[in-house]
């Protein structure tokens, strides 16, 4: 995915998803299939979702943990109607996943469980924005009215059959993630584009990244890696009640006593109080009063929808939502104050 496409700028393609509609290629992407009676368990002794517990057709937003309580990748995993669970991780840490997910696996196997894995070569179409829905209905076989925030559907697109169709996606705004059969991904891609008379347009990582920082999404490497507790990064919510109770997954009584103890800093969101540059990844973020370096801006951007500065960064407990914090940017320094995330609100679409 390029960074920008030539007819719109960032800023432009950013506030024509927040209005409309943006196609994103995300093909790059990693889609497995883990199938086998034993593949909820082998899942969930890799993360913290409470897999077992999802309807089916429905996903979450979960997190690999490491054996030190770190996070080698945020993905998405989805419990089918059939004998399989989809699963979506990021493109960055393909290597890393796959290694972590075929080493266990054969573990598992070796020890006489049922799981397997398959590397699924499909194309990821994102389309994003309040347009979405209203510009893929016309193009699908199912109601989508019917079709929660982060539950999924097999149907034909555009007149290509075995599409799966998820409510999701990474810009805060109400969208959906179409997996295609990868021959046929330009014959949707067009037809979406030429089918809604300009209200969808193509994105690229410009945008995407401007989105997600927005919506107070984590963007790996950046936010969050494998030295970060779910807990520091602000992500208490993936570790499922279930999950707490059974602690059975890679480094849980590390993270379970981050849980407990509190960790000495966590992921808060700053917003700019005046004008200038931006504060940008390593950053360093200051105590007002005392001038000490205090914390690090892991990710940070000119907000196209607020028309300020707006940044993540880790910071002490004792820095609270509505302190004043300086970022020092190339040697000088700005005043921001720390926010509750998401920094514009979301669109997630629930049925009434």
């Amino acid at each position: 995915m390029p960074v920008l496409y030539k007819d719109l700028s960032i800023n432009d393609s950013h506030l024509h998803t927040r209005q409309s509609s943006s196609l994103f290629d995300v093909s790059h992407m990693l889609q497995m299939r883990v199938s086998g009676k034993d593949n909820i368990q082998f899942m969930e002794s890799l993360t913290v979702a409470d897999i077992q517990g999802l309807e089916p057709n429905t996903g979450t937003l979960t997190l690999y943990t490491n054996e030190t309580g770190g996070i080698i990748d945020d993905l998405i995993v989805t419990k089918t109607d059939k004998e399989f669970l989809y699963v979506v991780s990021n493109a960055g840490r393909i290597e890393q996943d796959l290694k972590h997910v075929t080493t266990h696996c054969q573990t598992l196997k070796s020890k006489g469980k049922d799981v397997s894995i398959e590397i699924l070569e499909r194309a990821l179409l994102a389309l994003q924005g309040p347009q979405s829905a209203r510009c893929l209905q016309s193009l699908v076989d199912s109601d989508l009215s019917k079709l929660n925030f982060m539950a999924s559907v097999v149907t034909s697109v555009c007149g290509v059959n075995d599409c799966r169709i998820t409510r999701c996606g990474y810009t805060g705004e109400d969208g959906f993630e179409i997996s295609v059969p990868i021959e046929r991904a330009v014959h949707v891609a067009n037809t979406l584009l030429t089918s809604s008379n300009g209200a969808v347009r193509l994105a690229g990582l410009g945008a995407r990244d401007t989105l997600r920082l927005e919506a107070g999404l984590c963007l790996y490497g950046n936010d969050i890696d494998e030295k970060t507790s779910p807990i520091a990064a602000s992500l208490t919510w993936t570790i499922a009640k279930r999950r707490r109770q059974t602690a059975d997954f890679i480094g849980s009584q590390i993270v379970l006593k981050h849980l407990k103890d509190k960790p000495k800093e966590r992921r808060v969101g700053l917003l700019g109080l005046t004008s200038g540059p931006p504060a940008r990844s390593h950053s360093s973020v200051l105590d007002p009063n005392t001038k000490e370096r205090i914390g690090e801006v892991t990710s940070g951007c000119p907000s196209p929808s607020l028309k300020k500065n707006i940044a993540m960064a880790y910071l002490p407990l004792t820095h609270k939502i509505g302190s004043k914090v300086i970022c020092d940017i190339r040697g000088k320094q700005f005043e921001y104050e720390i926010v509750k995330m998401p920094f514009v609100s979301t669109n997630y679409y629930f049925i009434k």
